[in-house]
């Protein structure tokens, strides 16, 4: 287990090489965007939502999946704002949403004055397959990220809107896997081949536990149903600067929330991924199978958008890496798991290659320095 030397990311994380320079290739990619002409991809937006702007007749020229946090409130705010287009937001809505989490949307609504549709999926599905997502391969939150890339698709087709606009690809912007054709002109048409929706084959996953009748949302539609409908599917941070913190700023200005309680256990910031509570336990197993999670991916964030050096970074993370997650009694009850299940599977998960085992506690082999 290798660590870069310009952030804290290892080469545990999957699609991340590290370099004979011992550079990885996420901030390799992000000397890249350093290059880029922005004001050409700007106007190459423009040019995209001036063509599509008004062609469904009284209908929406754009969806943007949203959750109310500070990325999808900059993507609403730019697409109906900046660009003027008839927007309709959609929401999965999440099934233990916090305090905040469910004002932050209902300021996203309000402030930008847009229609939203709220998907929510049938409660003992969901619950189902998070469950078997979970004991089967560890990725509860699998469930929810079928539904995002799912149901946002059905949205565009069923009331024909030309455009899809997803936020960031997260291969590029945190050096996972990338499509091709993100890396051209920015599109998300490959998106169901991103990191999060194609690691597990979803008919294997619930095969003789979920009825037909029940996966509606989770199942993406036909391609060449998408394709004869001529929805194009894009990524906003192809074409701007994608800085999360400015996106704070930004939704900050019109009324958003911090968490009230402040930090999270292991989160660097109080802004970041706090609407509901079952992704705590979803987000620290990946420090289990990979050694790293929530602080390496904040600190590494700033140091990439210039708010943080590296030495601070590696002091932020060695503080709080070992942090255990918050709500892990809402987990176990929303899940119908005991405790024991859970820390047993939690062992499954485990990368002995990685951890091991000093006077009772489990520690990282290769910590940051």
């Amino acid at each position: 287990m290798k660590y870069c030397k310009k952030c804290v990311l290892p080469d545990t994380k999957p699609g991340l090489i590290i370099d004979s320079d011992g550079i990885c290739s996420a901030c390799r990619a992000v000397e890249n965007k350093h290059k880029i002409n922005w004001d050409a991809r700007r106007d190459k937006l423009k040019e995209i939502c001036d063509q599509i702007r008004g062609t469904n007749g009284n209908g929406y020229d754009c969806i943007v999946p949203v959750s109310g946090g500070k990325d999808s409130f900059t993507q609403a705010y730019v697409m109906s704002k900046v660009y003027n287009l008839k927007i309709l937001c959609v929401v999965i809505m999440a099934h233990l949403q916090t305090e905040e989490g469910i004002e932050n949307l209902n300021n996203l609504v309000e402030k930008l004055n847009v229609d939203v549709l709220k998907v929510n999926t049938r409660p003992s599905t969901l619950a189902k397959i998070r469950k078997i997502a979970f004991l089967k391969v560890g990725n509860p939150n699998y469930a929810e990220h079928r539904v995002v890339f799912s149901a946002v698709a059905r949205a565009a087709y069923f009331y024909g809107a030309p455009l899809v606009v997803w936020g960031e690809d997260i291969g590029v912007e945190f050096g996972g896997n990338i499509t091709q054709s993100s890396l051209e002109d920015g599109s998300a048409k490959d998106l169901i081949n991103n990191d999060l929706f194609r690691e597990i084959g979803f008919e294997d996953l619930i095969k003789d536990v979920i009825s037909d009748d029940e996966i509606f949302f989770y199942k993406y539609p036909d391609r060449e149903t998408i394709k004869q409908k001529n929805i194009k599917s894009i990524y906003l941070g192809y074409y701007q600067w994608w800085d999360g913190i400015k996106h704070y700023y930004l939704s900050k200005s019109f009324g958003f929330q911090d968490r009230k309680d402040g930090y999270l256990p292991g989160s660097a910031v109080t802004y970041d991924n706090f609407d509901e509570k079952l992704c705590e336990v979803h987000s620290w197993l990946k420090f289990v199978k990979l050694g790293f999670w929530r602080p390496h991916d904040h600190t590494t964030y700033k140091i990439w958008n210039g708010y943080m050096s590296r030495p601070e970074a590696v002091e932020v993370v060695n503080n709080i890496q070992y942090e255990f997650p918050a709500y892990l009694p809402e987990f176990l009850d929303y899940h119908q798991l005991s405790e024991n299940t859970f820390f047993e599977k939690v062992e499954e998960l485990r990368n002995h290659d990685i951890w091991i085992k000093k006077n009772g506690v489990w520690k990282l082999r290769y910590e940051l320095q």
